[in-house]
């Protein structure tokens, strides 16, 4: 009881001050994994190694990823590449279904682009064609939000997913397949409910009185925009099936080449060259400190310093002897694969960003896979993805994303509560107990 209490104390410690006093997450996570190291009654010796342990392991498998992504997605967002997927986008689905497709954009744009940045981008287009295909403008918006929310949280290489896979070692490859599988699904029932609900909400998109000169830059092609996402994500599948023991795809060198290639760090590596060659002409001040490259450094370097400071705080609790104890006081619980979901829901509803949320429970719930039958390869695929399912919901006015989705369309607290908020709790729970389901299966 006093352990349980110990790391009670010291997530309140770290929630209030990411919470009330707006303490940077990584400084928050860091004290507070020391803390709770000091009040265990663990030696100054171990505490050292925990956090040496922790943050070096964390990083060596993981931070190259987070960046790597993030490279990525800064490519696509900056020469117009996202963009063109959009438009991509809706051409096959039509501006008949504008809610469908504007749901499937953001679903799309999100896997390798921020939600806040994939919610600004669509936002013009959201308000265009709400007034010429003359659907409510409140549906179009959320329709964006919840798209971007589905795989922001469940697909790789989004930094979340990336960061909880690296800390609970499971594999990135059947993440990404079950996790498209998964988010897809939830946009059924979020997909109902914008249709049904949030179209009764009455909302006017705001149009500017004078029409801006548009960009005269050349835009990539639809061909060469999709490339550094899907490059990525099938070499990765591919590797990860050519991974089983009943080795599907055969041996030899080209299996070996495969593995290689297929790895998480190569495969985003190709996808970061393939995103090189989205710009018209790249100029090498793009790659340097100052530019393009640059900023994503800016960009990762703080999800980067949360992840270790959450590998931290897990090597923590697991050099306690947590990992004995919970199992001794749990042994006739059967809490499986809902706990890791409701601790990441706890912290994202308590203090709002879904990435510090999956990082923190990954790390409380890796030293306790075992105890809760989710120490298979499988199982901790789908104990990743019950994570990101907690770190959903519940979105609302401690969340940066809120804001941007209120702020940018024009939607009152009130009104961003019963759309995007409620949103986010259907596709939550819907998650949930999809991965439940496929758990009774697989």
């Amino acid at each position: 009881m006093l352990t349980l209490l110990t790391i009670l104390f010291a997530l309140a410690v770290i929630l209030i001050a990411i919470v009330k006093f707006e303490i940077h997450p990584f400084l928050a996570l860091f004290v507070g994994a020391i803390l709770y190291g000091l009040l265990s009654g663990m030696s100054t010796d171990l505490i050292l190694k925990s956090i040496s342990d922790g943050f070096g392991g964390i990083l060596g498998s993981i931070g190259l990823l987070i960046l790597l992504g993030v490279i990525l997605g800064t490519f696509l967002e900056k020469t117009g590449g996202a963009l063109v997927i959009a438009e991509k986008v809706l051409s096959w689905i039509g501006k008949k279904s504008v809610t469908v497709a504007m749901m499937i954009c953001g679903y799309i744009l999100s896997i390798p682009v921020f939600g806040d940045s994939t919610f600004i981008m669509m936002n013009p287009i959201s308000k265009s064609l709400s007034l010429k295909g003359k659907v409510p403008y409140a549906a179009t918006t959320i329709a964006v939000a919840l798209g971007a929310t589905a795989s922001h949280s469940l697909v790789p290489p989004t930094p979340g997913p990336i960061a909880t896979a690296g800390i609970l070692e499971a594999d990135l490859g059947m993440i990404i397949f079950w996790g498209l599988i998964v988010s897809f699904i939830t946009l059924i029932p979020s997909y109902f409910f914008v249709k049904k609900f949030v179209a009764n909400i009455p909302l006017q998109p705001k149009m500017a009185t004078v029409e801006v000169e548009k960009d005269q830059r050349q835009y990539p092609s639809a061909f060469s925009a999709f490339l550094p996402i899907l490059v990525p994500l099938l070499l990765i599948i591919l590797a990860s099936i050519a991974k089983y023991p009943t080795q599907p795809l055969g041996d030899g060198r080209f299996i070996t080449v495969i593995l290689f290639i297929g790895s998480p760090v190569i495969a985003l590596l190709i996808g970061a060259f393939l995103s090189f060659t989205l710009p018209a002409k790249l100029d090498r001040k793009l790659l340097s400190a100052t530019g393009w490259l640059g900023e994503a450094i800016q960009i990762a370097a703080p999800v980067i310093l949360i992840t270790g400071a959450g590998g931290v705080f897990g090597k923590m609790l697991q050099n306690s002897g947590i990992g004995d104890l919970v199992s001794s006081s749990m042994s006739n619980a059967n809490w499986g694969i809902f706990l890791p979901f409701l601790i990441a829901f706890s912290l994202k509803t308590a203090q709002g960003s879904s990435t510090v949320a999956m990082i923190t429970t990954a790390s409380i719930i890796a030293p306790l896979l075992g105890v809760l039958g989710l120490d298979s390869e499988t199982m901790r695929v789908f104990a990743v993805l019950a994570t990101g399912a907690g770190a959903i919901a519940i979105s609302h006015a401690n969340d940066s994303f809120f804001w941007a989705v209120t702020q940018l369309s024009g939607l009152t607290i009130k009104q961003g509560n019963q759309s995007h908020s409620l949103g986010t709790l259907i596709m939550s729970l819907t998650a949930i107990v999809t991965i439940y389901l496929i758990t009774l299966f697989v």
